[in-house]
């Protein structure tokens, strides 16, 4: 969960600004198991990873309920972006938008 929360804070770096501001990716953020076979890496996490990703627009960096519950502590805000179905995944899942500490718009 450390790859996720750095990944997180990098993407909202100062730092990150020349790159970003040219740049307008954007990322989606899910942790659970995984399968391996040889360089393949598969399982439901990596696709609901890849589904949070195309949920999030230009710029964002979303994650799922459950990044966000195990990144308490993180100095990271969130806001919330709903509870949504995603493509292929069963039930419904709650999904948060990373913002900065401290830079949380009203």
């Amino acid at each position: 969960m450390q790859a996720g929360s750095a990944f997180a804070r990098w993407s909202l770096s100062p730092r990150t600004r020349p790159f970003t501001s040219r740049v307008r990716i954007r990322a989606g953020l899910h942790t659970g198991e995984i399968t391996m076979s040889d360089d393949d890496v598969s399982g439901l996490a990596v696709h609901i990873g890849a589904r949070v990703a195309a949920a999030a627009r230009a710029g964002e960096t979303l994650v799922s309920s459950t990044v966000k519950d195990l990144v308490v502590g993180a100095d990271l805000e969130f806001d919330d972006r709903g509870v949504v179905a995603l493509k292929g995944v069963p039930g419904e899942w709650g999904l948060y938008k990373v913002i900065a500490a401290g830079r949380r718009r009203f």
